[in-house]
């Protein structure tokens, strides 16, 4: 595919300087791009790079029109605009229409004319599939779930029974929907599993990473809002919580029964206690522990910074005399307070 900057221009917006004949085949970073490919820079210290790049075309901040000489597209926001020009030039592909006689459909399942469900798949009893939706080899639909229009299951994805997928969701290979919660009641020294009852409920225009688990409520449901990013290998609880537009980064853990806001933006390897709420807009810096509710938004981190092993052990032996420490601290400031105020 093959694009002018005049047609992206009108297509995205933006101001373009200099040639808008000129064609784009691809996106690119500046340092390997070539005549027929775009590049970008988003931040000021990037913008030397600008002098030694063989990319045909750039996308710019508004301030910096007189960085170079070639043709460029100035927008408030370069990094956003890159990444719809590439979504443009490469659309995802897109298998044909219909049911692989290789996969395995119930009588009773509703599958939409233009969807695509590929060799090995399994769509069980009363489960819809919704138009143009592709459902990849090996994905299991369960029972009575339903998955929107204009979904990509990729391979190997499994959607439990009675769970339900909005439209334009995205789910990553082997991805679980709707697994039991981690629930089970002590019985004179065993475990006795508690039925997982409820389901997970997806909305519109997510995305699930690879190997993300997301548990169905044992009661009630596991609700994922509108518009929510999971990386790969994050653990979603049952009855938990996500608001919309909220991003989490790999390898986060998230209990039974957190309620995540709106728009936060969780680093990796985070570890969220379940039963609190965190409120709308918060960030979580990584290998961050959150153990209590956070009702006011803002940035909290708890991760202690690595250092050499030899200085990290007379570190953790200091940790453990902390509490002696603050003591003789305490009992210090008395005796200097005493005197101070001795006649």
């Amino acid at each position: 595919m093959a694009v002018t900057l005049a047609a992206l221009v009108a297509r995205f917006g933006g101001e373009l300087v200099g040639d808008g004949a000129r064609t784009v085949r691809q996106v690119a970073p500046l340092d390997r791009a070539t005549p027929d490919e775009i590049g970008f820079v988003s931040q000021e210290k990037y913008l030397s790079q600008l002098a030694g790049t063989r990319a045909g075309a750039v996308i710019l901040p508004a301030d910096a029109r007189d960085a170079t000489d070639l043709p460029r597209i100035l927008t408030p926001n370069p990094y956003l605009y890159f990444a719809r020009v590439s979504a443009l030039l490469n659309p995802p592909p897109r298998p044909p229409a219909g049911v692989h006689p290789a996969a395995t459909v119930a009588p009773d399942a509703e599958i939409a004319a233009d969807a695509s469900i590929a060799a090995g798949a399994v769509i069980g009893s009363g489960a819809a599939i919704g138009a143009r939706t592709v459902v990849g080899p090996n994905c299991v639909v369960g029972d009575h779930a339903r998955v929107g229009a204009d979904c990509l299951l990729h391979a190997n994805v499994t959607v439990y029974h009675r769970c339900e997928v909005g439209d334009r969701v995205i789910l990553h290979s082997a991805c679980v929907i709707g697994s039991d919660g981690f629930g089970f009641a002590p019985s004179e020294g065993r475990w006795e599993k508690i039925p997982q009852i409820g389901r997970v409920l997806i909305g519109d225009d997510v995305e699930v990473g690879a190997c993300t688990t997301i548990d169905r409520g044992a009661l009630e449901d596991t609700v994922i809002e509108e518009g929510v990013k999971l990386d790969n290998l994050v653990q979603v609880a049952h009855n938990v919580t996500i608001g919309a537009h909220t991003a989490i980064a790999a390898c986060t853990g998230i209990a039974g029964s957190a309620k995540i806001g709106r728009h936060c933006m969780i680093g990796g390897a985070a570890m969220i206690f379940g039963h609190i709420e965190i409120a709308d807009g918060t960030r979580i810096s990584t290998n961050t522990l959150i153990t209590k509710s956070l009702p006011k938004a803002g940035t909290y981190t708890s991760a202690p910074p690595f250092t050499e092993h030899e200085v990290w052990q007379k570190n953790a032996v200091h940790m453990r005399n902390l509490d002696k420490l603050v003591n003789r601290v305490k009992q210090l400031e008395k005796r200097l307070n005493e005197l101070e105020n001795k006649p």
